[in-house]
């Protein structure tokens, strides 16, 4: 079995090759690391082979590993489905926040970051592929929402995400990110990111310009779900 930082080593290889082929620096796409499920233990490995963002989607396990990793210098991104009443603690021991579809949440997370921390830092889901079972503002809804966080003072609007319709059709998986891609060009905000990209189709994302891709089970091995 693979180790956690052979699997890191592997990805490494991936993104780099993925970035040489489309004639992009490779220092432009950055590892996010989903732990979602995973013990801190295994954070703890990964962090060891130089890896230091990670992703969670359920809030309290996340912040039981923040307790648990606190003498690692860890950057944490929330990257799951928000609820109104999980926002406080979000806006509180985060630095990013990759799943912001609706302007509610994102008012709830400026009014409630505490003032000592800088600026959240957000990216705006879009359900790119029109999936009823997905999460994310839809792209007619995208620029009024882009705008109105632009106005919010304690966070920094960085770009978008978004969580495709699956397939293994590479000139498929390039089109739903290449769809995210130009719907970020023509909001005309300055964006600097787009998270888009997982363990099955990261080179496309990064062909379409990913800047963050979010990679899980190519790193830690698959999900056991049976256990909160």
């Amino acid at each position: 079995m693979s180790t956690i930082a052979e699997n890191i080593a592997k990805v490494g290889v991936r993104i780099r090759e993925a970035a040489q082929a489309s004639q992009r620096d490779c220092g432009s796409i950055g590892l996010l690391a989903v732990s979602k499920t995973k013990p801190a233990a295994a954070i703890r490995q990964a962090f060891n082979a130089g890896t230091a963002n990670f992703g969670e989607n359920y809030l309290q396990e996340a912040l039981d590993k923040q307790v648990e990793l606190h003498d690692l210098p860890l950057t944490w991104h929330f990257i799951g489905p928000i609820q109104s009443n999980k926002t406080k603690p979000i806006a509180e021991h985060f630095s990013w926040v990759h799943s912001v579809d609706r302007l509610k949440i994102a008012e709830r997370l400026s009014a409630q970051r505490p003032a000592h921390l800088p600026p959240l830092n957000i990216c705006l889901q879009v359900n790119v592929s029109g999936e009823a079972s997905k999460s994310g503002c839809s792209p007619d809804e995208l620029s009024a929402l882009a705008h109105a966080v632009t106005q919010l003072p304690h966070l920094h609007l960085r770009g978008l995400m978004t969580i495709p319709e699956p397939t293994d059709d590479p000139a498929e998986q390039r089109a739903a990110f290449a769809r995210l891609r130009e719907l970020q060009q023509g909001l005309n905000l300055g964006l600097d990111t787009l998270s888009m990209g997982m363990s099955h189709d990261l080179e496309a994302a990064i062909g379409e310009g990913a800047t963050w891709v979010r990679v899980g089970t190519a790193l830690f091995g698959a999900r056991d779900y049976s256990t909160p």
